[in-house]
C-alpha cells in the first residue's frame, strides 16, 4: 500500500487560508512591538522633569493674577464705597462752615417783597433826603400841636391896650412891672436856666430890647406859648426868651423886628407850669446867664 502523504502543496489555496496566514503574519510585528514597551517605560521619566516647570508657571500666573487683582481692587473699592456709603445728615452749622457764603433757606420760608421803607439810606444824597424829610415832619408835628393847643385853649378876653410899653427909657426893659420873684436861676439843681417872675394871668409881658424876633409859637416844647428875640446889646449877641404866656395872646411872628419894652403877649400858664408866671430866660454869645442879674445890671 503506498502510503498518503498530505502534502500542503496538494491543498487548494483558498481565501480563509490566506487570511489566517496573513492575520499570523500580522500578529508578530504586534508581539514584537509588546516587546518594545520597556523601551517606552524607559522614557517614562520624562513627566517628572517637566512637571516642576508646569508648577512654576502655574505660580507665576496666580502671582500675576494676585496683583492685578489686588490693582482693581484699589481703583475700585473706594469708588463703590463712595456709591453704595449712606450719606450722613449735614446740620446746618456744618454747612455754613464748609461755605460760609452759602444761603440755607427753610423749605417753609416764604417769599417777602422788598420796599422802600423796609430798608435805611445809604448815600449821602438819601440821607440829606431823610433828613430834609424828618425835619418836616417834626415842623408839621409842632404844627398840629400848636393847632390843637389853639383849639383847646379856653377862650378869654383880656382888656388890655396893645400899644401900650413898658416904663422905662433904657436899652434894657423889665419884661413884667409888677411880679413876684420865686425860683431863680440855677434851682431845682441847676435845671432851672431862668427866673419864674409870678403875675396874674394876662399880665402885659414886653421884649426886654430891641431885636428880632425868632420864635413865636403856641407850643414851644415845655414852654408852652413862647417867643425869643435876638438882639445885639453893647456889641454883644443876646437871645432872650419869654415862656408859659396865655394862649392865644402873641402880638408878634418870627422875624419881626421889635422895640424895647414892645408889647408881645399876656401872662399865662401853659406847657410845664402849674401857676400863671413868666418864665424869663437870657442868652449871652451863647451862653445861658442868670437873667435877674443881667437885668439888675443893663435895665433902666
Amino acid at each position: 500500500m503506498a502510503e498518503q502523504i498530505d502534502s500542503p502543496a496538494s491543498e487548494p489555496t483558498t481565501d480563509a487560508t490566506s487570511l489566517t496566514r496573513r492575520s499570523r503574519a500580522h500578529r508578530t510585528p504586534a508581539r514584537r512591538t509588546a516587546a518594545v514597551v520597556p523601551a517606552a517605560a524607559a522614557a517614562s521619566p520624562r513627566p517628572s522633569v517637566t512637571a516642576p516647570r508646569r508648577a512654576a508657571k502655574q505660580l507665576r500666573s496666580l502671582a500675576v493674577l494676585s496683583i492685578v487683582g489686588g490693582l482693581v481692587a484699589t481703583a475700585a473699592i473706594p469708588a463703590f464705597a463712595g456709591v453704595l456709603q449712606e450719606e450722613a445728615p449735614v446740620t446746618l452749622q456744618q454747612m455754613a462752615v464748609d461755605d460760609a457764603q452759602s444761603v440755607v433757606i427753610a423749605s417753609d420760608a416764604v417769599g417777602a417783597e422788598l420796599t422802600r421803607e423796609s430798608y435805611s439810606a445809604t448815600t449821602s444824597e438819601e440821607i440829606d433826603k431823610k433828613k430834609a424829610a424828618e425835619a418836616a415832619a417834626e415842623r408839621a408835628r409842632q404844627q398840629a400841636a400848636q393847632a390843637a393847643a389853639q383849639s383847646s385853649s379856653p377862650s378869654v378876653s383880656y382888656n388890655v391896650d396893645l400899644n401900650m410899653v413898658a416904663p422905662g427909657t433904657g436899652a434894657v426893659r423889665w419884661p413884667v412891672t409888677s411880679y413876684t420873684l420865686t425860683d431863680t436861676f440855677g434851682t431845682r439843681g441847676g435845671a432851672h436856666r431862668g427866673i419864674d417872675l409870678v403875675a396874674p394871668a394876662g399880665t402885659p409881658i414886653y421884649a426886654a430890647s430891641a431885636g428880632v424876633v425868632k420864635v413865636s409859637s403856641e407850643a414851644y416844647y415845655d414852654y408852652g406859648v413862647a417867643v425869643t428875640i435876638d438882639h445885639v446889646i453893647n456889641g454883644q449877641q443876646v437871645n432872650t426868651l419869654y415862656a408859659h404866656m396865655s394862649y392865644g395872646t402873641r402880638q408878634v411872628v418870627p422875624g419881626q423886628t421889635v422895640q424895647a419894652g414892645q408889647l408881645i403877649g399876656l401872662v399865662g400858664s401853659t406847657g410845664r407850669s402849674t401857676a400863671n408866671h413868666l418864665h424869663f430866660e437870657v442868652y449871652l454869645n451863647g451862653s445861658n446867664v442868670d437873667p435877674l442879674a443881667w437885668l439888675n445890671a443893663n435895665a433902666g
